[in-house]
């Protein structure tokens, strides 16, 4: 019985060592094919995951299963959107993760992470770019990635540029921001302090304690994606666990986590140097779960809203912005945020709007934006909460269907800069 016992944690301590995505090697190989097929990569949100963690169970409902030629990273759930987006360069390029040299010093965390010892794309460039779709900040993280290939921003790689990415496709894309985190403890002063009771005070504890504790088969089944933040018990020791807990240090300290990303501030900290590129296709889909009543925005439905979603719902449609407190932006008003889908904005989920407008199209029927033109962006407002397409395919029913396969239908014969060697096409 002591064998067996030492045996198993032995075999749990080896599990914890191999990200899930390193471990799939098979999927990193059919994507290496020689083929000419862009892969399509899954960028998840908040609190979101990649292949291999809780159990298997997928962030986007199986969604993936629909083209041979997908990729689903696993990347921190709730780190920056920077960090994210370094962290899906080395997913997909390999390598040891570099979150840069001035970065890592600013926000006082390891420069290096999580180690890919084969990419999943290794072959990936301007000749053999790749379509992107994210969902709620995973949108975002897109972005910030493609205007770091445009900066050349990874050491060693010189040759990037805004081309690497040949479309993306948000699906409740966090492009400005949203209310929410205020309503969940963010300061609407400056967006970026949480207030001193709150919710977000409640997770911030949560997290240090688990990722302090750094139970390996915790950790393997979910992972929050702080490991170069070094909290554990053994980098950190008990002392390190107060300063945490009192703010002192880590990510909650610095602000390098995905909050103040969320904040309507920290958007317009992040567009002001984001661009939409001419070459790129852009398509956005916009979710709304409120309606007009008597002149008052209020949720569109009750059975059709999450039981976790509907109390938000409700309360961003009456988010006053504190009059004592400055607006975030010249010509900021309440009622123009008041539709959301429980978690996000509606206006903050078409297209990049603050503090610079980007180009961009309304759209009804998929139909109306054929053919395609880059640097625009299409989007097309969905009646649905902010996690009907995630997770629970059932919820979204036949409208799962017909949305990801138009998605992946536009990836395949609409967006592409030379002809797509296809049946159809030959």
């Amino acid at each position: 019985m002591f064998r067996f016992s030492v045996a198993a944690l032995q075999f749990i301590e080896l599990c914890s060592n191999i990200e899930p995505s390193i471990r799939d090697e098979k999927m990193g190989a059919s994507a290496n094919g020689d083929d000419d097929l862009p892969p399509i990569v899954l960028v998840h949100g908040i609190f979101g995951f990649g292949k291999g963690r809780l159990g298997g169970l997928s962030y986007f409902a199986g969604a993936e299963k629909k083209d041979e030629k997908v990729l689903v990273p696993d990347l921190g759930s709730l780190t920056s959107i920077y960090d994210r987006a370094r962290e899906l360069f080395y997913y997909l390029k390999g390598g040891q993760v570099d979150y840069g040299e001035e970065h890592s010093k600013a926000c006082g965390h390891s420069r290096f992470g999580r180690v890919y010892e084969q990419g999943h794309y290794p072959q990936w460039d301007e000749d053999h770019p790749i379509h992107f779709v994210g969902h709620s900040a995973g949108a975002q993280v897109i972005r910030v990635l493609q205007q770091m290939l445009a900066d050349k921003a990874f050491r060693g790689y010189e040759n990037t540029s805004e081309n690497w990415v040949l479309s993306v496709t948000a699906l409740s894309g966090a492009f400005n921001g949203t209310t929410r985190a205020y309503l969940d403890g963010m300061q609407p002063e400056d967006g970026r302090s949480m207030k001193a009771i709150c919710l977000l005070q409640l997770l911030r504890i949560g997290v240090i304690v688990y990722d302090w504790m750094d139970i390996p088969i915790l950790k393997y089944y979910y992972n929050f994606g702080f490991d170069h933040y070094n909290m554990s018990w053994k980098k950190a020791g008990v002392w390190g666990l107060f300063d945490l807990l009192l703010g002192n240090s880590g990510p909650f300290a610095s602000g390098d986590w995905i909050l103040p990303d969320l904040t309507i501030q920290g958007s317009l900290r992040l567009n002001s140097h984001l661009n939409t590129f001419p070459s790129t296709y852009y398509f956005s889909y916009p979710t709304k779960r409120t309606g007009n009543l008597l002149g008052r925005t209020v949720p569109s439905s009750v059975l059709g809203i999450h039981p976790l979603l509907f109390i938000r719902v409700l309360q961003m449609c009456q988010w006053r912005h504190p009059p004592d407190v400055s607006p975030p932006f010249k010509g900021y008003r309440d009622e123009e945020w008041w539709d959301n889908d429980g978690a996000l904005n509606t206006v903050s989920m078409t297209h990049p709007r603050f503090p610079l407008e980007h180009p961009s199209r309304f759209v009804v029927e998929d139909s109306e934006c054929q053919p395609l033109q880059p640097g625009i962006w299409y989007y097309k407002i969905v009646e649905g909460d902010h996690i009907l397409f995630v997770v629970n395919r059932e919820r979204a029913g036949v409208q799962f269907d017909v949305m990801y396969d138009s998605i992946f239908e536009r990836c395949r014969k609409h967006a592409f800069r030379k002809l797509p060697t296809m049946p159809d096409h030959v």
